[in-house]
């Protein structure tokens, strides 16, 4: 009997220490700390036993606790319960993709891996530097024509249309030429050349 309790109370304390060299390292909210002292007793005290069980699937989390996770400024990890404006890299580092991140946790195929603030904020970055619109969409500069009404793009129509009526330009066959294009051309030289005697 006395020795039973002082394994429990070897066994509380060591859990005690366990928790709290975790808790310095890492966020846990004051809520949940009797729950993990609690799990990690009972792991110690499955241990001491000598009888390990199979280990037990995660639990599925519930709606709450799945939309708690998502914020405007950030998505808190399941893993470690931080927040990150996007989970792909945080993920990566754990050795996950998004779909096994989403099938270990129980988390819906819609389930975001961005932050919607940081999203909008890139989205409005893209937006700003004319990404995504075809280049007629782009705003042209303000036309220099006359007040008569004309607009650059009837002025391109009207070029259009006059070289589409006008006949195709012929370039010279070489060989008709002759001598023409062997001969050097010649000028005489200005003061900013470089003229080497």
């Amino acid at each position: 009997m006395a020795a039973d309790i002082l394994e429990h109370d070897r066994l509380v304390t060591l859990a005690t220490e366990i928790v709290t060299a975790y808790v310095t390292r890492n966020h846990v909210q004051a809520a949940e700390l009797p729950g993990l002292l609690r799990s990690v007793h009972a792991g110690l005290l499955t241990l001491s036993s000598g009888s390990v069980e199979p280990a037990e699937e995660r639990r599925t989390l519930t709606a709450t606790e799945i939309r708690r996770s998502i914020q405007p400024e950030g998505l808190i990890s399941f893993e470690d319960g931080k927040a990150y404006k996007t989970l792909r890299r945080h993920l990566t580092k754990r050795g996950l993709t998004p779909e096994a991140y989403r099938a270990k946790w129980g988390l819906p195929v819609d389930y975001p891996m961005t932050a919607s603030a940081y999203s909008a904020q890139r989205s409005q970055l893209a937006r700003d530097l004319g990404l995504g619109r075809s280049r007629s969409a782009v705003p042209e500069a303000p036309s220099s024509a006359a007040d008569d009404g004309s607009t650059d793009r009837d002025e391109q129509a009207a070029d259009a249309e006059q070289s589409a009526t006008q006949e195709p330009i012929l370039r010279p066959d070489p060989e008709d030429l002759g001598d023409t294009f062997e001969e050097e051309i010649t000028r005489e030289p200005f003061d900013e050349d470089a003229v080497e005697s």
